[in-house]
Formats: C-alpha cells, structure tokens, sequence
C-alpha cells in the first residue's frame, strides 16, 4: 500500500503532508524551503522514495468564487515541472479555507508566531490532504 503526499505550494515554503499507508489520517510532515524547482524536485524525490509514496496532492489555490488567481497559475506551472521529474501522479484538491484553518490551529496551540511560521504550512497541507481523501471515500 503507498501513502498520499499533500503539498501546500508557496513561493517561500512548501508545506508538506503524509496520510497512513490505509489513506485514512492526513497528518503534518515536513517543510521545504522553495529556492528552486531542481532543489525542491530531488528532495520531493527522496521523499517519496523513503515514504512509499504512489500518489501526489497539490492544493489549488482559487479565489472564493472558484476562479484562478495569479497564484493559481504559479501552482498549475509547479505542477507541470513536477510532472517532468516526478512519474507518480499529481491531483489537484481545491485549497480555499486551509490557511485560515491551520492559522486558527496554531492559534489553538498557542504558539508564538515564530514556532507557528515553522509549521503552518504542513498543517495547511494537512487539511489538503484531509479534504482529498475525504472527497475520494
């Protein structure tokens, strides 16, 4: 059985999630600094390897109303350079909600914005990656 790997695409991190092998719990992994696509390629890579991982969810960033965003379009092209590297595949999830969920849970534990900043970008993934496997069941 292989694992899903959510990723919360940013210009300055990238927020990563795993779920169980069952694809049942999404849950925080890892943050990757986002220097350059070979960089990000080969540490995604290694990941996948080490984790067992058969299948990629990208979350999409569109406004409230569903229409796509200068953002968007960085997304679609991130995903479109994954795809020449990485031969796994990648969906998309709609991505509305998730930073506003992850900054209330950060909230929640009552961390300092710095201690938050590390890992709020997992923890938005992790909702990417929850909200997937929510829609696939």
């Amino acid at each position: 059985m292989f694992r899903l790997l959510g990723i919360d695409f940013g210009t300055v991190r990238i927020g990563l999630a795993l779920s169980d092998p069952l694809k049942i719990i999404s849950k925080p992994f890892k943050t990757l600094p986002n220097e350059n696509i070979e960089q990000v390629t080969a540490s995604l890579k290694k990941i996948i390897k080490e984790e067992s991982v058969g299948e990629i969810i990208l979350g999409l960033p569109v406004n409230l109303d569903g229409d796509d965003t200068q953002k968007t379009k960085e997304v679609r092209i991130f995903k479109e350079q994954l795809e020449k590297e990485i031969n796994i595949p990648i969906h998309f999830q709609d991505e509305r909600y998730t930073s506003s969920d992850a900054h209330t849970v950060i909230k929640k534990m009552k961390m300092t914005p710095q201690e938050g900043r590390k890992i709020i970008d997992q923890i938005a993934a992790s909702f990417i990656l929850r909200n997937y496997m929510e829609k696939i069941r």
